[in-house]
């Protein structure tokens, strides 16, 4: 343990940390993460996420040189101010914590420690004895489950914002809308090897939370963005294509039994069921074909840009003897 605590000291940290209207937190924090990282090189990043408050000048008059203030031109939201400060950040080591004061600097160093000896690309943290109302813990732990239940990463706390990343897997993240709530969800389809740890975790000092059950339907839609990317972002021919195959085959079907019902000397005019099968075969059809655009789409935004369909996370020689 010594021997990681020596290689990991010689490395840069750099905290990121958004903050909005946390006046009376950002001293408090700094001061915190300070006597946590003593014996580490760091910086610590404050993204100001258009404050009302006084939390800007705040963070100015502490004058500490390793304080780094980037302001906002508007209020833009927690994923874009997370990715202002991952992309300026220098360190060789990603850190990314709330401004609240309800996460815990002192679990900094055992975190990067298990990061560098488990080789581990993420390490996030699990809340113990979370210190929120309802309103925020419920609809996190739906999240949880359904993030669970519908894809292989078996994280406890999607939501705690205390993470620790490699430089590399941090640079991949391209976060926007609400998507800082899937954080870790994002570096797995980016193929990260992530573990987690438990964490402390205390009461809000100053301020209210920004948080509510409004943000709920948000979640729910980034969510399924999330699952659609990592099923289909490649080849979404195989969503709207077998969708649209479906649609097309029942309207055939339709279509067909109410041949033979006018074979058979039946009027079919005005039976609703002649309305559902022609609408099912034009639906299915245009599924299809939305399947095949988004296909070529995805084949010019891979091409276009000279991205890979693909991460390598290591490439090791073996030389002989």
């Amino acid at each position: 343990m010594k021997f990681i605590l020596i290689m990991s000291s010689t490395k840069l940290l750099s905290i990121i940390i958004p903050v909005y209207n946390e006046q009376g937190n950002v001293d408090l924090l700094t001061n915190a993460i300070e006597d946590a990282i003593k014996e580490y090189k760091y910086e610590i990043i404050f993204i100001d996420d258009y404050s009302s408050d006084n939390t800007r000048n705040e963070i100015k008059e502490m004058k500490n040189p390793k304080v780094v203030l980037i302001e906002m031109k508007k209020n833009y939201g927690q994923s874009s101010a997370l990715q202002a400060g991952i992309e300026y950040a220098k360190g060789d080591y990603i850190i990314t914590m709330d401004g609240d004061m309800q996460n815990d600097p002192s679990d900094i160093p055992m975190m990067l420690d298990l990061l560098i000896e488990g080789d581990w690309d993420v390490v996030t943290g699990i809340r113990q004895k979370r210190k929120d109302s309802l309103i925020r813990t419920f609809p996190s732990k739906i999240a949880n489950y359904i993030i669970r239940k519908t894809t292989k990463l078996d994280i406890q706390d999607h939501g705690c914002a205390l993470k620790i990343f490699t430089r590399e897997t941090s640079k991949e993240l391209n976060l926007y809308g609400e998507l800082h709530r899937f954080i870790t969800l994002i570096a797995h389809i980016n193929g990260a090897r992530i573990t987690e740890v438990k964490v402390k975790h205390h009461s809000r000092k100053f301020g209210v939370s920004k948080y509510g059950l409004g943000r709920t339907f948000k979640v729910i839609n980034d969510l399924l963005l999330i699952l659609f990317q990592r099923k289909y972002l490649q080849k979404p021919i195989y969503l709207f294509g077998n969708i649209g195959i479906l649609f097309f085959t029942l309207g055939v079907l339709i279509n067909i039994y109410l041949l033979i019902l006018k074979i058979l000397g039946n009027d079919i005019g005005s039976r609703p069921l002649l309305i559902l099968g022609m609408l099912l075969i034009l639906v299915g059809i245009q599924l299809f074909t939305i399947g095949i655009v988004a296909d070529l789409l995805m084949r010019t935004y891979y091409e276009s840009q000279d991205k890979k369909p693909y991460n390598i996370r290591k490439i090791t020689t073996i030389e002989n003897g």
